[in-house]
């Protein structure tokens, strides 16, 4: 008996934990945080209590009511004692919060399966923070006993090409274009035949070729379910390409003679890339917050992503003002190319800044020249929470008198993309998940299953 229980991603945008037995098999295809959910009761500053456990995430349906899945000393918390677990292991898609950032609270005996970039972004995202109690991913510190060393998840590590079994199953991972590097799509080979899942995936990025193997793939392999996302389905026609941010960008920093800010999310290799060359092209150094070294620092590891290090001659590290610094931080100071507030305003010609809306206060500094630029670069229209955030965006920018420019390319595929390759596929049966508009793939899947959370549907 072959079984598939969505414990998340159901009408919402992420927060994916799909549940997959087979035999005496269990494995979950991601474990994420659910933005959505966790915003109908929390925000930035109320978040759930640590001290009792898993007891808030449990109460408001943050992570599902299960037996035998999570950490030991988080149960403990709860006056539960379980000491072993029947998952056999997460295979995690991409290092995004809505599919991986929930594993932290997973029992300690559950092995993780990921690619070796994945790894290195969660690597990063580890030695650029502070501890968070939702973000301990690849190792965590028990919580019940203050003189515990921390301890290191089971990590297994993959490239496309590799195969491993898991059980009753055969996993085939395959490399996707996102938003992230290191995501993958996943072939699952059952004792009932094959289950795929896409992950997130684009066709507009740097990388297509990448989600056309793995569509390919999957529709040689005949599956018996498709999981799919939808995240953009009902958006059927746009042009946007990584290569238009950059063509768009170009033009205007080639007009322009003041500070340049490039505001996006850092994680997203290609978009740096498109910025940093845009910098180099231009004759001005990219500046990137001493607090994104770390993404430099273990991206530049992987050769194939072509990510520049943090002494790079064209990037200068900005060194913001402020009274704490870790460790990692400090070891910086005295590298050549650090720069200030003061260093950036008497070259603002030169510069192109990686800073996002909590840079702001250095403009205070740097005084940036009227009708300098910003390029929002993130995604339009924005949601209500982020409408907040806009309004004070636009305020430092009038302030200052900047102009202001969106240029941006989705981490998911446009929805013809995403309804051609669900038919081109053709498996038996159809889940689609991470989309709030399950239906619009009714146009291309005869036998398609509107998800309802937390029920068992075999295959």
């Amino acid at each position: 008996m072959t079984s598939l229980t969505f414990h998340g991603g159901v009408n919402e945008i992420g927060g994916n934990k799909i549940l997959l037995e087979d035999k005496d098999t269990k494995v979950f295809l991601d474990f994420g945080m659910s933005f959505g959910k966790r915003g109908e009761y929390f925000d930035e500053f109320m978040s759930p209590r640590t001290a009792t456990g898993l007891r808030d995430f449990l109460e408001t349906g943050l992570i599902p009511d299960l037996d035998r899945t999570y950490r030991s000393d988080l149960m403990e918390m709860m006056g539960k004692r379980e000491t072993d677990t029947d998952i056999d292991a997460v295979l995690l898609t991409h290092a995004h919060a809505d599919h991986a950032d929930y594993i932290s609270f997973l029992h300690e005996d559950i092995p993780i399966y990921m690619g070796d970039t994945c790894k290195l972004i969660l690597e990063a995202i580890r030695d650029r923070g502070q501890r968070s109690f939702e973000k301990e991913i690849l190792a965590f510190k028990p919580r019940t006993d203050k003189k515990a060393d921390e301890i290191e998840r089971d990590i297994r590590t993959f490239r496309t090409g590799d195969k491993f079994t898991i059980g009753s199953l055969e996993v085939e991972p395959i490399h996707v274009d996102h938003s992230v590097p290191g995501a993958y799509g996943f072939l699952i080979h059952t004792s009932e035949g094959t289950v795929a899942y896409t992950g997130d995936i684009r066709l507009h990025g740097i990388r297509p070729d990448m989600t056309e193997d793995f569509v390919k793939a999957a529709t040689d392999s005949k599956p018996i379910a498709l999981i799919s996302e939808g995240t953009r389905i009902t958006d059927l026609e746009t042009d946007e390409s990584e290569h238009k941010v950059y063509t768009d960008c170009t033009s205007h920093v080639k007009n322009n003679n003041g500070l340049v800010i490039a505001d996006f999310n850092f994680k997203d290799m290609d978009r740096m890339r498109t910025f940093y060359n845009i910098a180099k092209e231009n004759d001005r150094k990219f500046v990137v917050d001493i607090a994104n070294v770390p993404y430099l620092k273990h991206l530049s590891k992987d050769p194939q992503l072509g990510v520049p290090n943090f002494n790079d001659e064209n990037i200068a590290i900005f060194k913001p003002e402020k009274s704490s610094w870790k460790k990692s931080q400090k070891e910086l100071f005295d590298e050549p190319n650090i720069v200030t507030a003061a260093d950036i305003a008497k070259n603002q010609d030169k510069m192109i800044c990686a800073f996002s809306f909590w840079n702001f206060g250095a403009l205070i500094d740097i005084k940036p020249q009227s009708g300098s630029l910003y390029i929002h670069s993130l995604s339009e229209p924005f949601n209500d929470e982020g409408e907040l955030d806009k309004t004070r965006v636009d305020r430092w920018l009038n302030h200052y008198d900047l102009e202001r420019v969106q240029s941006h390319c989705s981490g998911h595929s446009k929805g013809q993309y995403l309804l051609d390759a669900v038919k081109q596929i053709d498996a038996k049966m159809l889940f689609p998940v991470h989309t709030v508009h399950p239906n619009a793939y009714r146009k291309v899947a005869k036998n398609m299953t509107i998800v309802e959370e937390g029920v068992k549907y075999d295959l």
